[in-house]
């Protein structure tokens, strides 16, 4: 009988893996790393708790770390089975691992230099980037809707789950002894409000389903209430003469983002004359996003077609839709942004503040009273973008304690992720007798609010410890 066992994302948002089982073979549903604070990455470096030499395939919902990051750790350790996932998820995939390797290296080659001058045992990487490219060489890319055989006794088929380019929804038919069972795994949900792509595909058919949980407890603002808090802002920073700083995400919100402010441009309503994505891996993964343009949603791809008047059809783009983005790759270009005191939108990475551009830009604009500071995504707890949201007066920011002057801003609106009420209207779809349900990739609170409104409308959920197994 086909079992599953949870393995990640079972005590919060990252380290997304769960395992499938059945008589003739065992797939791994994502590979994530753990992301936030220190004591929730450490977890990274634990042994993976299976042989990883008897996993047959894996299957990656889509290409952000906290799903996909462990995969060339997997590989390093032994695995060599093949990696299915949608086409635009393996494009993205080659952008973020090879990104998270070069972190990784730069990162244990400062450690251990101290380690050196303290007469300490050197660390190594988690992995490298021969890790990296082993592991793409075992990437396979899927169509939406496409049903293949992965295992002698296991279908998969991707669907469309509008949470990131590529993000797909798992469906998994099990074929034991002529009787069928169909796990769908959510993967991550995306918000009905959000730009640029479709909205989740429904499924009506599933003996179990595990759904995500991340704003389980929450509603969204509205796009409306945030585009004119947005607006705000900008009109604000223009006012005073300050920098406007966006950390984000570099695969999908970004991207959302420069459409916005693409939109705002086109209105006649964006006075800056400078928005500057100054981070190399989200400039790779907007030039992914223009050739994936095919899966964009109706109305904001007619927009951007319509608006970018005098250019080559298959050169509109984002780009041309806001004319005054500037890409800034190289490092000194990234330290002459440094310089520039007021009057620019700085968008980079990363999200959450704990690496990337961003601290640098923090640095050089947090104490200064005009400077707006705008979140547009999820912070974990301990994450320094948390800590700031939090309301701190100082924060260590690059090598210094900064004084927290800036104006902070957080417009959940821009989440990526399904509010309380899309998921719970996602899960409607399903036929009765509702499927099993199993909530994870979701804080404590997310989950147990989500379980409890479920309830109400009379659809039971469960909430699987670390390394619960269940039956199909």
């Amino acid at each position: 009988m086909s079992t599953l066992t949870f393995y990640g994302a079972v005590t919060g948002v990252t380290g997304s893996m769960h395992l499938l089982e059945t008589q003739s073979g065992r797939v791994l549903l994502d590979c994530g790393l753990y992301q936030g604070g220190r004591e929730e990455e450490a977890h990274n470096e634990d042994p993976f708790p299976f042989s990883v030499q008897s996993i047959d395939a894996v299957v990656l919902s889509h290409a952000h770390l906290d799903h996909s990051g462990r995969v060339p750790l997997l590989v390093k350790d032994g695995f060599s089975g093949p990696i299915y996932m949608t086409s635009a998820t393996l494009d993205l995939i080659e952008v973020l691992l090879k990104d998270a390797a070069s972190l990784q290296l730069r990162d244990i080659e400062w450690e251990n230099k101290r380690r050196r001058r303290a007469g300490k045992t050197e660390l190594a990487p988690l992995y490298t980037m021969e890790d990296v490219d082993k592991a793409l060489s075992l990437c396979q890319g899927l169509d939406y809707n496409a049903q293949i055989t992965i295992t002698p006794d296991v279908d998969i088929t991707l669907r469309e789950a509008g949470h990131i380019l590529g993000s797909s929804i798992v469906e998994l038919t099990t074929n034991e002894s002529g009787r069928q069972r169909k796990l769908v795994f959510s993967g991550d949900l995306g918000n009905s409000q959000a730009a640029l792509l479709r909205d989740p595909a429904t499924i009506a058919e599933a003996d179990v389903v595990l759904m995500e949980s991340t704003y389980g407890d929450r509603e969204h603002r509205s796009m409306q209430e945030t585009l004119e808090e947005f607006e705000e802002v900008i009109t604000s920073a223009s006012q005073n003469g300050g920098n406007i700083l966006i950390p984000s995400f570099a695969v999908g919100r970004t991207q959302e983002i420069i459409f916005r402010l693409g939109e705002l441009y086109q209105q006649g309503k964006l006075p800056q004359q400078l928005v500057c994505l100054d981070s190399p891996m989200a400039i790779a993964v907007t030039e992914i996003y223009h050739r994936y343009q095919n899966v964009y949603n109706r109305e904001d791809k007619h927009a951007i077609e319509q608006q970018s008047a005098g250019v080559n059809p298959d050169q509109k783009s984002l780009h041309t839709f806001l004319p005054t983005l500037r890409y800034t790759v190289s490092t000194e270009e990234s330290m002459a942004v440094n310089r520039i005191a007021s009057g620019a939108i700085i968008i980079a990475g990363s999200g959450m503040c704990n690496g990337g551009r961003i601290r640098h830009h923090l640095k050089h604009n947090l104490w200064r009273s005009r400077s707006h500071v705008v979140f547009v995504g999820y912070q974990a707890n301990g994450t320094p973008g948390r800590i700031l949201v939090d309301g701190a007066t100082h924060i260590r920011m690059a090598g210094e304690d900064i004084a927290v002057k800036a104006q902070i801003h957080t417009l959940g609106g821009f989440s990526a992720h399904a509010s309380q009420a899309q998921l719970i209207d996602w899960f409607s779809h399903f036929n009765d007798p509702k499927p099993r349900l199993y909530l994870v990739h979701g804080e404590d609170n997310a989950k147990q609010t989500l379980k409890d409104a479920l309830a109400k409308h009379h659809w039971r959920a469960e909430i699987p410890g670390y390394a619960h197994t269940i039956t199909l």
